[in-house]
């Protein structure tokens, strides 16, 4: 794929006289944000000839249960074949992808597709991701846009090329970001808007509607103080709060970011040294010591421009809780946050 220019797709028309067309399709998808765009092409008279995910999951406190994929669980439920490769370029899984003779694939958070699989179908293989490319390139887009205190994000999809999020985009839909969302709240509103524009996407394509740019020239609109912000996967060190390094709307920012998952984490400190992880799951900003500010103790951070009143924490090992129900029952004097 050419990956330096403007050009309409020259695409037959597939359309059929219901509206749904005769393309072959291969969904490929793991999570429940997935199912809705698999659901809404289903229900729009699509025909999706088999359906690509993770294998099963070991569940349970021995791992002795497999648990079927959101997405799996869907796809049996209305009949459609399940392909569920440990490698995506182990020659048994190539065939049978082969055997379905796919006119397009579409993949909604899946994984990296090796090229053998995404040049496969002759009108390529689209991916809807989670942010408006080329802005938050990477595993967790949602959570680094509110992370970073953006007002909006949206849902982008574009043909799958050799690099990471970076092929030719085909539609871009943007949706704002409240101060109050929680990374749950922006997930679930993408989720549906993303699969609306799946749907609008694989319209497009079958009416050969469709007029790819590069990402190169969305760059090229971008002001010279635009920086490209990334979207790494999580992790147990990226998900610390480092509260010496946060202002009271960054730290707030970080913790919505994370929840309601991963949770953002920081640990507690009591008098006797010991540590015991905390999460933090929603926290309010106050700019100056508040009157009850006594009684949260070490829950009430001072940061460099105010203060953060924590409001809804899981200490490990115990239930998910409001720092009010917390503070009844534990002993802070003394307690501390400390970066480890």
């Amino acid at each position: 794929m050419d990956n330096h220019h403007t050009s309409r797709q020259a695409l037959p028309s597939l359309a059929g006289e219901d509206g749904s067309g005769s393309l072959n399709i291969v969904f490929m998808g793991t999570p429940e944000f997935a199912v809705e765009s698999l659901k809404k092409l289903v229900e729009n008279g699509y025909h999706v000839v088999a359906v690509v995910t993770m294998p099963d999951k070991p569940v349970g406190r021995h791992h002795d249960t497999l648990q079927a994929s959101p997405v799996k669980q869907y796809a049996l439920s209305q009949g459609l074949p399940v392909l569920q490769p440990e490698r995506l370029k182990d020659e048994t899984f190539l065939e049978e992808l082969r055997s379905y003779h796919a006119d397009l694939q579409i993949v909604v958070a899946f994984r990296m597709l090796p090229e053998v699989v995404w040049a496969m179908p002759p009108l390529g293989t689209f991916n809807l991701h989670a942010a408006l490319l080329p802005q938050y390139r990477g595993a967790a887009p949602i959570n680094w846009a509110v992370i970073n205190g953006e007002t909006e994000t949206g849902v982008t999809t574009f043909f799958l090329d050799h690099d990471i999020d970076t092929g030719r985009i085909i539609h871009r839909v943007p949706s704002p970001i409240a101060d109050t969302d929680t990374v749950g709240d922006v997930y679930d509103r993408l989720m549906y808007l993303g699969a609306d524009l799946v749907l609008r996407t694989v319209d497009d394509i079958a009416a050969g509607n469709i007029q790819p740019i590069d990402q190169s020239s969305v760059l090229g609109d971008l002001s010279a103080e635009t920086l490209l912000r990334p979207a790494p996967k999580l992790s147990r060190d990226n998900t610390q709060i480092l509260w010496h390094q946060h202002t009271v709307k960054s730290a707030y920012d970080f913790i919505r970011g994370l929840s309601p998952y991963p949770g953002a984490w920081t640990t507690l400190r009591t008098a006797d040294g010991k540590d015991t992880q905390l999460k933090v799951f929603f926290s309010e900003k106050e700019t100056t010591f508040p009157a009850d500010g006594n009684e949260y103790g070490p829950l009430l951070i001072h940061l460099r421009d105010g203060y953060l009143r924590l409001t809804d924490i899981q200490l490990a090992g115990k239930r998910r809780m409001s720092v009010q129900d917390f503070l009844r029952g534990a002993h802070l004097e003394g307690a501390e946050l400390v970066e480890l």
